[in-house]
């Protein structure tokens, strides 16, 4: 059995699924895609006894980022995200977030590129750049887990998205399919929104596959 714990909550005007990826050993976590209502995950985090060491994003998206700065200034931890995806996160028309209540944007610390294998929370995280949904969007694999954090990138038997900015439904498929085509059959993919899948159920009926 992994030492990987992962909690999840939906949070948001949207549904956005946040996950905290707990090391069972050491108690040190990292926090996916926190899209909203801070108070309430700071509280998640501080009752599940960890101490968080990053935090993740899958994309630039409003509801996937609402509430990063509060929880980057409250546990002082470096926001990743990939080098592609600033523009999307600093561009409040970019994100989406001046389409509803008000405009913000969010800060990278950790500018990353395609591949980049990065140490968070004891773990050996993968970040693939997976264009199509927004430019920089990015996968979390956690190869000794078997387990993909897939934002809007992958869903379950379908994918995410592209009529949005800097979607693109061409890039998209290619990055769907280059997954698939990488990844072992049994890795647990966990999406942006709706329900877990794994990479072999989508290379038998994600249309996109």
């Amino acid at each position: 059995m992994g030492k990987l714990k992962i909690e999840q909550r939906v949070i948001g005007p949207v549904a956005t699924n946040v996950y905290l990826g707990i090391n069972t050993e050491t108690k040190e976590a990292f926090l996916v895609d926190p899209a909203d209502r801070a108070e309430d995950i700071a509280l998640w985090i501080t009752q599940a006894g960890v101490t968080l060491k990053a935090i993740l994003l899958t994309h630039g998206h409003f509801d996937h980022i609402g509430a990063v700065s509060e929880l980057k200034k409250r546990f002082q931890v470096p926001v990743y995200a990939m080098a592609a995806e600033v523009v999307v996160m600093e561009d409040s028309t970019l994100n989406l977030s001046c389409n509803w209540a008000s405009a913000f944007t969010v800060k990278c610390d950790q500018e990353l590129k395609d591949e980049e294998v990065i140490s968070v929370a004891g773990f050996e995280i993968t970040a693939y750049h997976t264009p199509g949904h927004t430019k920089g969007g990015a996968c979390y694999y956690v190869a000794s887990e078997r387990v993909l954090f897939a934002g809007d990138t992958l869903f379950y038997h379908s994918v995410g998205r592209t009529d949005l900015p800097t979607g693109s439904m061409g890039e998209l498929r290619r990055s769907v399919q280059r997954l698939l085509s990488i990844l072992p059959d049994e890795t647990r993919v966990l999406p942006g929104h709706d329900c877990d899948t794994s990479i072999a159920d989508e290379k038998r009926y994600n249309p996109y596959s």
